[in-house]
């Protein structure tokens, strides 16, 4: 058997899961980690130049900045093309729009009265904002818990997904670079971080999830001791985000319910209600090929503005736009039992053929989400008939071992 080719200056096989870079002069490959070269940097670098040919060809060039408004933003600045969500531009223009205000469509509570036979008897109709969080179980790490910290608990060689906003585009980073990236004085890009989970780190020790979650948590109460899928760490995120971050509307996988503390900063949600006619739209513009140059909350009739402060914490779907650093602990699972009425989560997704919901028809017996809103996303759900039936009859037909969560 050949032996593999060896690439990179140290001389490994090629390796799927770790960032490489290619030469555009001798054409081998290297690890961004062996050149110093981070995946979302990359993405700036118009020919590239390795280590060994740097000194005949001279260093790697750049792209060149034609215009803050494109995801591409070596386009020209002629005026022809539209706006595109999370740029420069697109983030001062959202600033300045006006929006209804969150508090004609948040409920208050004191923690202690959001509890499962609360929202069983009363339903999920509306998102819940909690101020006295005495009563709610929710354990927490003081505000001055900083970015450093969770670098310090989760360890600095975690690798983690982090969005570049300007481009609305993944990469992988290292929390150690994220962190060196998050403290310097002048930052060239926004970059935002909304899918680490924490759960199985030290800083899971430092933060337990409200007891209605708890309680209400598919995953935790149903899960199969014998799956042959290990049970998700689905429990713990935490999200940093860097001023000025953005998120477009979307649907959330599976039908996923979420909650959020702001624990410093502060984080914005526009929220939208799902109604049929706001689902279609809602299909068309998330269809179209020019989907992130229109903003969807001009589309619908009302779009609300929900500022969330520091110490905070909120029940609504996932999605945000933030205009503080902040760093927040939600939490997202399936929740049992509570599925309010309208138009299910999973046709909608199905329409799509949205990739991170390719076994939602193994769910669609519990496609719920903890608000009847959308923001920066959308929630639906099944009926009122079905949630009784569902709990009387048909969860006992269903083999659990076959539901696979996202």
């Amino acid at each position: 058997m050949a032996a593999a080719p060896l690439y990179c200056v140290c001389r490994r096989p090629y390796d799927f899961n770790r960032f490489m870079i290619e030469c555009d002069i001798c054409k081998d490959w290297f690890h961004g980690s062996c050149v110093q070269v981070v995946e979302h940097h990359a993405a700036d670098i118009d020919v590239y130049h390795c280590p060994n040919c740097e000194p005949i060809h001279g260093p790697s060039m750049m792209k060149k900045h034609n215009n803050c408004h494109r995801h591409d933003y070596t386009e020209p600045n002629d005026g022809t093309h539209p706006i595109q969500a999370g740029t420069a531009v697109f983030v001062q223009e959202l600033q300045a729009r006006s929006f209804y205000s969150g508090d004609e469509v948040l409920v208050p509570m004191h923690g202690s009265q959001v509890t499962q036979r609360f929202l069983e008897r009363e339903g999920f109709h509306y998102p819940i904002v909690v101020h006295d969080l005495d009563g709610l179980g929710l354990k927490l790490p003081s505000p001055s818990f900083s970015v450093s910290d969770v670098e310090h608990y989760v360890g600095a060689n975690k690798v983690i997904d982090v969005i570049d906003v300007a481009r609305q585009a993944d990469s992988k980073l290292k929390l150690g670079e994220f962190v060196k990236y998050y403290y310097q004085p002048e930052r060239p890009k926004v970059l935002n971080v909304i899918s680490l989970e924490f759960s199985d780190t030290k800083m899971s020790d430092l933060v337990e999830v409200p007891e209605i979650a708890q309680n209400m948590s598919w995953v935790e109460n149903y899960w199969p001791d014998d799956s042959f899928f290990p049970k998700p760490f689905v429990q713990k995120y935490c999200l940093m985000g860097m001023k000025n971050s953005y998120t477009d509307f979307h649907i959330d996988f599976g039908g996923t319910s979420v909650w959020y503390h702001v624990l410093w900063g502060e984080k914005i949600f526009y929220l939208i209600k799902p109604t049929k006619a706001n689902l279609a739209l809602y299909e068309s513009w998330s269809s179209s090929p020019n989907q992130s140059e229109v903003f969807f909350g001009e589309k619908v009739d009302k779009c609300y503005k929900c500022v969330v402060k520091q110490g905070t914490t909120i029940f609504l779907p996932t999605g945000e736009n933030t205009e503080l650093d902040k760093l927040l602990n939600p939490f997202l699972c399936p929740f049992k039992r509570l599925c309010p009425p309208t138009c299910l989560h999973y046709n909608n997704q199905n329409k799509l053929y949205s990739p991170m919901c390719a076994n939602t028809r193994n769910l669609l017996w519990f496609p719920g989400a903890l608000s009847a809103y959308m923001h920066t996303s959308i929630h639906a759900y099944i009926t009122q008939e079905d949630r009784k039936n569902i709990l009387k009859s048909k969860i006992k037909k269903i083999d659990i071992k076959k539901v696979i969560f996202i």
